[in-house]
């Protein structure tokens, strides 16, 4: 899971498996594979990040 920034301030941890897409037009949203789409501060950049430090904390775990 990761944590993201909804526009209006609000913190929102969301589960990183289910994100079929990030796009900036121009801000950022993600698209879920559900088909739920939700718009965040942060950039496609900063949840990429977010991303990848997820998936190694969970491979880590797996060792």
């Amino acid at each position: 899971m990761i944590e993201v920034t909804r526009l209006n301030g609000k913190k929102l941890t969301v589960n990183a498996e289910l994100i079929e897409r990030v796009e900036e037009l121009p801000d950022t949203v993600i698209t879920f594979t559900t088909g739920n789409k939700i718009i965040v501060k942060e950039s496609r950049q900063e949840v990429k990040n977010l991303v990848i430090l997820y998936k190694k904390e969970v491979l880590c775990r797996d060792l």
